[in-house]
Order: C-alpha cells, then sequence, then structure tokens
C-alpha cells in the first residue's frame, strides 16, 4: 500500500465495526506505513506522512463526518499484545474507548488474536500509555469488552469560557485519554437527545472552538498532547437506572471561532469511551462520584457504556483516578477500500452541507 500520489491502484483493506452505534474503521494491514521508535515519532510520522489515509478513509465517498478508524500496530511495549493509533476527523488521536471496542471485537472475532473464552485479555499500547481490555468471549463473539483506560484527571472545574452567541459558560476541562471540554448542555441554551442534533453539534463546535483559544491544555507527562481535542455536553439522567446522559461532538471539519459558518460536527453516535472517563474523572474532583460506584452513561442514541472509577493515582502531580468503560461491538463489514491514479479526490472530498466550510 502506497500514498495516493503513486501510479496504478492503491487498495486498502478494514473490517468495519460499530461500538453501541459509532462506526470504527480497523486498519491491520497499515502498520507498514508507520515508522518510529517512540510514541511521539509514531504520532508525528502519521500527521506528517499518513494525513492521506486519514481523509482518504474518513471522508466521503467512503467515509461519512461520523467515521472513525484504527491504525493497529505492533507494540513498542513488549508486555503488550498490540499498538493503536485512532483516526478521526480532527487529526490522529492516541487513544478512544469506542474504537478500542471495535478493534479488540474485529482482532478476536477474525482470530488475529489468540481468544480463550469465557475472557480474553488484551494489553495495548497508545501514546498515552498502558491499556488493557477485557473481553467476554461466548462461541466466537464478543459479547462485551470492558476497557481499563489510562489515568484519567480534572484539569479545570467550572473555568468560565467565553462563548460568541452563547455567553460565558461555566465548563470543566478534564482528560480521559483525550483532553475534553465538558459543559451542561442547558447552559449552552440546547436539549440532549436525537431531535435537538443540528442544535447540539453547533453549540459544541461552538465551545469547543472558544476552548481552544481560551484555555491552555498540556498533558504534564506527555507534553506533545497540548490540545483540546473535544467536546461534551451533558445533562442528567431521564430514568433511574441511568447515571447521566451525553453528546459529544465531533468537528467535522477545521473550526474557527471567528466564522460561525465553521460551527459544524456529528455527535458521536455512542456514549464515548474517553469522554465518559475525563467525566467520571471530573465527577470524582467534585466529590460526585465515588471509587467502584457503576457510572452508566447514556448517548444519543440511548445505548449506554458502564463505567467506573477502580483507584486514585497521580499523574504529573494531578490527583487522578483509573477508569474503566464497558459496551458491546458488532462487525458490519469485510471492506477493500480502492484509490484509483486517476480519481479526482485522491484525499477524499467535503461538501458544506455537512462538513465544515473551512477546509483543513
Amino acid at each position: 500500500m502506497s500514498g495516493p500520489t503513486s501510479t496504478g491502484t492503491t487498495t486498502i483493506t478494514s473490517i468495519d465495526v460499530h461500538a453501541e452505534g459509532e462506526a470504527g474503521r480497523i486498519l491491520l494491514g497499515a502498520h507498514l506505513l508507520v515508522r518510529g521508535s517512540t510514541w511521539p515519532e509514531r504520532m508525528r510520522w502519521c500527521e506528517t506522512q499518513l494525513d492521506w489515509l486519514r481523509r482518504l478513509l474518513l471522508r466521503e465517498p467512503r467515509g461519512h463526518p461520523s467515521m472513525c478508524a484504527v491504525l493497529v500496530l505492533p507494540p513498542l511495549d513488549p508486555t503488550a499484545d498490540v499498538g493503536i493509533i485512532i483516526l478521526e476527523q480532527g487529526g490522529f488521536r492516541p487513544m478512544s474507548g469506542s474504537n478500542t471496542m471495535c478493534a479488540i471485537t474485529a482482532l478476536l472475532e477474525t482470530g488475529s488474536l489468540p481468544v480463550t473464552e469465557p475472557e480474553t485479555v488484551v494489553r495495548i499500547d497508545t501514546a498515552v500509555g498502558p491499556v488493557e481490555a477485557t473481553a467476554r468471549v461466548e462461541g466466537g463473539r464478543v459479547r462485551w469488552v470492558r476497557v481499563r483506560n489510562v489515568p484519567s484527571f480534572a484539569l479545570a472545574l467550572e473555568t468560565k469560557i467565553v462563548v460568541p452567541e452563547y455567553g460565558t459558560v461555566a465548563a470543566d476541562v478534564a482528560f480521559g485519554g483525550q483532553f475534553y471540554v465538558q459543559a451542561r448542555a442547558a447552559d449552552m441554551g440546547v436539549a440532549l437527545g436525537p431531535d435537538h442534533a443540528p442544535a447540539i453539534a453547533r453549540a459544541g463546535t461552538a465551545l469547543l472552538a472558544a476552548a481552544r483559544e481560551q484555555v491552555p491544555v498540556v498533558h504534564p507527562e506527555q507534553p506533545e498532547i497540548d490540545e483540546i481535542s473535544l467536546v461534551m455536553l451533558h445533562g442528567p439522567a431521564d430514568s433511574p437506572d441511568i447515571s447521566g446522559r451525553n453528546s459529544v461532538v465531533l468537528p467535522a471539519g477545521r473550526i474557527t471561532l471567528d466564522d460561525p459558518a465553521s460551527w459544524r460536527g456529528t455527535l458521536d453516535r455512542s456514549p464515548c469511551g474517553t469522554g465518559t472517563s475525563a467525566r467520571m474523572a471530573a465527577l470524582h474532583a467534585r466529590g460526585e462520584l465515588g471509587l467502584r460506584v457503576p457510572f452508566i452513561h447514556q448517548g444519543v442514541l440511548g445505548t449506554t457504556f458502564r463505567g467506573m472509577l477502580h483507584e486514585r493515582t497521580t499523574v504529573g502531580g494531578h490527583e487522578a483516578v483509573v477508569p474503566s468503560i464497558q459496551g458491546r461491538a458488532w462487525i458490519t463489514g469485510y471492506v477493500q477500500h480502492v484509490l484509483q491514479a486517476d480519481d479526482p479526490f485522491p484525499t477524499g472530498l467535503t461538501v458544506g452541507d455537512i462538513w465544515s466550510t473551512v477546509r483543513d
């Protein structure tokens, strides 16, 4: 497999999966494209040399605004079974809960990793540290995946962010494998639920653009992680068996605070794994969620992830917690994506009806 500027035909094979509704495209054969003997080197290589691959697979005509993908790589940690890098519309990311569930389901159900029933443990090497996934396997099918995530922590609570058209909003900034800005949906003037998706997407991307300008972030142990990746709008539960509801917004291109036309995105179809981890970390920092208390987080489709905080720790002087998130994923297809040399859109395409009008 080579880049889009080569002659002839490029063929990319994926296993397509969804985790509680969120689509993940698992790339088992793309590991030969990645270079680097450290995780920062691998991430920089992807950002500078493989962005064509990310755009090709996630944009139209092969993808859509809420599509994600996973590069499955050999681990750098000798104790791990695999390494992963996440491809999102906003770039290459070090970790994703739903995409990890997708990857583990694909690897186990295709026999790419050895399977032990009733439970298989897979150790995963990521750019933010080791992650452990436990899969319940019955008759060769993965019934659920529980991901013990990297330590998560709140960076700022109730910080004031000025959002044009929406006013000043109190938001939390927390890390759960990626940095999130999180605010109450009601404070942004929107209601949760699929009927309100356009308003949620616009308000969320506006808040994200504002937070990126007004709230500097840097991971205390990994300084190359220095951007708020995503935004979560959350609200109270609407039934006694749910702990809370949320919508995470995935930007559909580059967003800028001074261009409201760029405030476009799609909602994470799952309850969001790293977002749930960050949300639990913020709740714990507030004294509102204890250790070993189930946290049932509901996404836009009504599907849920079961979260839990297992222990306290520290990350670079920050008080942190070790979370897990559990959900289920389903394989939806085995796909060969073809790029021909004379294709006029070698890195995919976007149109302003559903994508941001600001090109990245």
